[in-house]
């Protein structure tokens, strides 16, 4: 039976080729980007499932009201991976305060949001999936530049930690994926001309199954992922 997933940031990275899997396994994906042309491309992928999409600034904490709109027709949500990211790497005293803001709302407030605004379609069978980052750990390396970044990300570690103890048995499991160096978009801008161990869709690949199943075994956790430092 079709799975509906939820995956934010889905038009580049790790979240389009986890939007590409679900949608070739026949589950029927809800994504969300800013990028309307690149998320247009992911239907392309449809396996007699369903796609729904929508660009929209996950920073402009207000829209996010009208992600429940596009899916109202969805009695339940399996799987919501909060995977979207605003990275910046600047030296700390070139961080703006228009910087810090955007790091916190798109990488703190909005999955917070999307939470809330999708929790009465999840049951004890859903699980939801915050992707953060090595850097955000706790006693891990850290890396220059990267303050808003890394600072913004650890809030859904402790938010995660949090909720799972919020719950009840009716409602969703929750866990955490910190993610060390994967060749995206993204890591391109942070570390110019790095060449990282692990590739988007090999990392979309173990997010697949990790959504679908991993809630079974695990609540409330952080699970580090990396080979490699960065």
């Amino acid at each position: 039976m079709a799975k509906n997933i939820i995956i934010t940031g889905a038009s580049r990275g790790i979240g389009r080729e986890l939007a590409k899997i679900h949608l070739q396994n026949g589950n029927n994906v809800f994504a969300i980007s800013r990028n309307l042309e690149k998320l247009k491309e992911l239907k392309q992928f449809e396996n007699n499932s369903e796609f729904k999409f929508l660009a929209s600034d996950l920073s402009d904490f207000k829209s996010l009201n009208k992600i429940r709109e596009e899916i109202s027709d969805w009695s339940r949500v399996d799987v919501m991976y909060n995977n979207a990211g605003f990275l910046i790497n600047k030296p700390v005293s070139e961080i703006s305060e228009k910087d810090i803001d955007n790091s916190i709302a798109v990488n703190y407030k909005a999955p917070f949001r999307m939470i809330q605004l999708m929790l009465d379609k999840m049951d004890s069978g859903s699980h939801i999936v915050n992707i953060t980052t090595m850097g955000a750990v706790q006693g891990s390396v850290k890396f220059p530049g990267l303050a808003a970044y890394s600072s913004s990300k650890s809030g859904i570690i402790t938010l995660t930690e949090l909720l799972a103890e919020e719950f009840d048995e009716n409602q969703p499991k929750i866990n955490c994926v910190a993610l060390g160096a994967v060749q995206t978009e993204m890591l391109e801008e942070a570390f110019p001309g790095y060449k990282a161990p692990v590739t988007a869709s090999e990392m979309a690949e173990y997010l697949y199954n990790f959504g679908l199943k991993g809630h079974h075994f695990q609540n409330g956790k952080t699970i580090q992922l990396s080979v490699s430092t960065p």
